[in-house]
């Protein structure tokens, strides 16, 4: 059974930084594709940025120049760095992982940024 546990959320104020974890129970190397997700109240759910089993990057191109996706095959983690946080930042964020025939979420992590 995969789990995926998200650490690192909190209350910042705007322009601080937060880096968002997640770690996985299975070995993340039999992930196709890891990524980060968020869901601001009264919003969808939307693609922030994702990392593929090769080490290919991309992610939601308003985000680009302020948050970055890496991973730890080593220790099954990856990791979103935040930086510049603004208001519109607010939001719970989520780890997906997707093997050939699974989808697999973590529960979240609240992130708020005060103005």
């Amino acid at each position: 059974q995969v789990r995926l546990v998200e650490s690192g959320g909190g209350l910042v104020q705007a322009g601080e930084s937060l880096t968002l974890a997640c770690e996985a129970t299975g070995d993340i190397a039999t992930f196709n594709v890891m990524s980060w997700h968020r869901q601001a109240p009264g919003k969808e759910r939307e693609m922030v940025a994702y990392i593929t089993s090769g080490g290919s990057i991309n992610g939601k191109n308003t985000l680009k120049g302020r948050f970055t996706i890496s991973k730890d095959t080593a220790k099954n983690r990856i990791y979103l760095q935040m930086n510049s946080l603004i208001p519109e930042d607010t939001a719970v964020y989520y780890c997906n992982a997707t093997a050939s025939t699974s989808d697999y979420w973590g529960r979240g992590t609240q992130v708020t940024v005060s103005s």
